[in-house]
């Protein structure tokens, strides 16, 4: 919800609450109905705060017609959160981050010194894409090489599978895990 959308309803909530309240107190009967009629006769010839009133009004009606009759986000901005959204003359394609993460642990996986791999994909308003790999390395894996290999591999994946430019692909290693095939010496 935009900054003012959030003030429109902050202050039409309270307008609202304040004239339930007063309400309710003159139907209980804790506030006469002819001491509010003499604030309202106050208002109406004080030309001071008769001015103030009426800016204020003219300021709820446009935040009133702006809530009631124009959306509080577009469509487009809601899209980019959720993926990328490609249009050309045939239509629109969106592409989801869940796929742009299933093609970059594809392309994990497919070395064999990577294991236990996450992924996760950040877009922006630019349809900037940057991604983030969490793995374990086996213990006999060169990880500068393996790092340099990943970056170029899911760089150049993500180019040809959706025509789309990797701004960053940004690797952490989280363990090394040991070679299984070696038999320990007791």
């Amino acid at each position: 919800m935009k900054f003012l959308d959030r003030i429109g309803l902050a202050l039409f909530s309270t307008i609202v609450l304040l004239l339930s309240i007063v309400l309710c107190l003159m139907i209980f009967g804790w506030v006469n109905v002819d001491f509010i009629y003499e604030i309202l006769k106050q208002i109406r010839y004080n030309e001071v705060i008769s001015n103030i009133m009426l800016g204020v009004n003219v300021v709820f009606i446009l935040l009133a017609i702006k809530c009631i009759f124009f959306e509080s986000s577009s469509k487009q901005d809601v899209d980019y959160k959720n993926g990328i959204l490609l249009e050309n003359s045939d239509g629109k394609l969106l592409i989801t981050k869940e796929t742009l993460e299933n093609l970059v642990s594809g392309v994990v996986k497919g070395f064999d010194s990577a294991e236990n791999v996450t992924s996760r994909v950040e877009l922006d308003k630019d349809n900037n894409v940057i991604v983030y790999v969490n793995l374990n390395v086996k213990e006999n894996a060169v990880i500068k090489e393996l790092s340099t290999n990943l970056q170029t591999k899911i760089k150049s994946t993500i180019k040809k599978a959706s025509d789309l430019e990797v701004k960053e692909v940004n690797i952490k290693v989280k363990d090394i895990e040991p070679n299984k095939n070696i038999v320990q010496e007791q």
